[in-house]
């Protein structure tokens, strides 16, 4: 819980301050244009490369293997494109750097540590379900 307030109340107060701090010694309109710019940027690569690893994910799966590190990328790209839109220096930045590669894969082994150890500790769990929410699986399955 405090995780969350830091997160929701400490971001934002950065932000702002980068904001400020960059308007000032750049002019407003520039700032401006550069929100857009990496806002405009950051969706377009992340929608390059949620399509890549959606390709890999269906070779995987093609291939008759659980594309479970491409699910994970998938996660982080998601992260990343939502931290490119919001308006800021600092999660651009993040958000850019969740984008490359080589960081994600970094990123994808903490997930999956923590996904491991959320299960274990059952804090987790999963539900395959087949068909509408609340009916019972078909016989033949």
């Amino acid at each position: 819980m405090l995780r969350l307030l830091l997160l929701f109340t400490l971001v934002p107060a950065i932000e702002l301050g980068l904001l400020i701090e960059v308007g000032r010694r750049i002019g407003t309109l520039p700032t401006l244009g550069l929100i857009l710019f990496t806002g405009v940027l950051g969706a377009a690569l992340a929608r390059y490369q949620g399509i890549v690893v959606l390709r890999r994910m269906q070779e995987e799966v093609a291939e008759g293997r659980l594309p479970a590190a491409s699910l994970l990328d998938g996660v982080v790209i998601l992260i990343a494109a939502a931290l490119l839109v919001t308006p800021g220096i600092l999660t651009d930045a993040v958000g850019f750097a969740l984008l490359v590669p080589v960081t994600r894969a970094g990123i994808r082994r903490l997930l999956r540590r923590w996904f491991e150890r959320a299960f274990r500790e059952g804090r987790a769990n999963v539900v395959i379900s087949f068909g509408p929410p609340g009916r019972p699986p078909p016989a033949d399955l």
